[in-house]
């Protein structure tokens, strides 16, 4: 009886059914791969399991290996792709894009980026109704750690811990995450406080008001009253009582976290 319930506890489970049929691999052998991953780039560029993966290609929600092995992306390409991997509808327009023009200076108009600019700031409250756009991510929030200093004339800028907003000499102060980090000099102007996580975080409990994510721990709070999200308060009032001017340039937070 006890091994039934074993077998039925570990049974795998299926993968839902896809019709796309992946190219052939025609690259190089895995192990040729690891090898040039080994001696020509940069160990900085970490890699996940025992045996990383040699991805080859991908459609919508699946990834496909070398050896056509099928994967389902639970997290869109590490949150940048979330219209799926190589959609129709993107790559169509990408093609169309590329067969017209590539790249020129911003100096002059171009239909394409001002369609999207007026499409993106219709999503836009007033009065953010003007975009500058960036190349990646980093350069997103080095911009605006520059905009922010220049428009109020303070310096310091708080994150949350256990955060990444870049790896860029001005970013990589706002991340929060160990790994990141290196021996150099960073974090000029910026501080951390306390991430109000009832989940992992030292306060909360099962009955935690505010939080979509709730804790196993027993929640003492009474009716309408949260403890967890006070002492997170109270956290970052210290934090401005301690460790930074009392004005700041701006306060970056990600929406994930």
């Amino acid at each position: 009886r006890q091994q039934k319930w074993k077998s039925s506890v570990f049974t795998q489970a299926k993968m839902p059914p896809c019709n796309f049929v992946p190219e052939k691999y025609e690259s190089y052998p895995y192990e040729r791969m690891r090898k040039i991953r080994e001696q020509n780039i940069s160990p900085a560029l970490r890699m996940y399991y025992k045996k990383p993966l040699l991805l080859h290609q991908g459609h919508m929600q699946w990834l496909f290996d070398y050896e056509g092995r099928r994967y389902l992306d639970l997290i869109a390409g590490i949150v940048t792709v979330s219209v799926g991997h190589c959609h129709p509808k993107v790559t169509m327009a990408t093609q169309k894009q590329l067969a017209r023009l590539w790249h020129t200076s911003s100096v002059f108009m171009h239909p394409s980026i001002h369609e999207y600019a007026e499409k993106l700031t219709a999503l836009l409250p007033d009065p953010l109704k003007v975009v500058y756009l960036t190349n990646s991510g980093s350069e997103a929030n080095d911009l605006a750690m520059f905009m922010a200093r220049l428009y109020t004339g303070n310096f310091d800028i708080i994150a949350f811990r256990g955060a990444y907003h870049g790896g860029s000499p001005y970013t990589l102060g706002l991340t929060s995450v160990g790994l990141y980090k290196h021996g150099v000099a960073n974090g000029f102007g910026c501080s951390t406080t306390m991430l109000p996580d009832v989940f992992r975080g030292p306060w909360g409990g099962s009955r935690c008001r505010d939080s979509p994510v709730q804790t196993v721990r027993k929640c003492s709070c009474s009716e309408g009253v949260c403890q967890a999200n006070n002492q997170y308060i109270e956290q970052l009032k210290d934090t401005l009582n301690t460790s930074v001017p009392k004005t700041i340039a701006g306060f970056i937070a990600e929406p994930i976290q």
